[in-house]
């Protein structure tokens, strides 16, 4: 790798960590304004992105001990984001499903983050935007294969 790509990497690399911590900044902020926490947050958009799981699921996706998303998900029933209920081919497992008031939290929140990001690529060109888009993607895409 030549010294001038480097530099390039090391520049997009800092400016990927400005930008991921403005928008958690503002993504807990928005969070607040809801009342819901950040894994509270994220629970609800593994189990709409994902479908029904159990706690064991949730627990390995999180990266989170099982006893954790248990509480996680106690305060979360309570505030009626999400319910239990019995697997229907096997009643010995718990599944957990998001309530209508999960989903509509997690849209709301999401609505606003969208907004926030829309107020701050204003002053790109739609062709920029393109651009960045397609530059994140593969980026995304080669991250993933990790």
């Amino acid at each position: 790798m030549g010294a001038e790509n480097r530099e390039h990497v090391i520049s997009i690399e800092r400016h990927l960590r400005k930008v991921d911590y403005i928008i958690r900044k503002k993504g807990r902020s928005i969070l607040n304004d809801f009342n819901i926490t950040v894994p509270q947050f994220t629970a609800l958009q593994i189990l709409i992105n994902s479908g029904d799981l159990t706690i064991g699921e949730l627990s390995q996706r999180m990266d989170l001990a099982c006893s954790t998303i248990t509480d996680l998900i106690d305060r979360m029933e309570k505030a009626e984001l999400v319910k239990r209920t019995k697997d229907e081919k096997d009643k010995r497992v718990v599944r957990i499903i998001v309530l209508d008031k999960g989903h509509n939290i997690l849209d709301k929140v999401l609505d606003k983050r969208i907004q926030f990001l829309e107020t701050k690529l204003n002053d790109l060109t739609l062709d920029e935007k393109e651009h960045l888009k397609t530059a994140l993607e593969k980026l995304h895409h080669n991250m993933s294969d990790d």
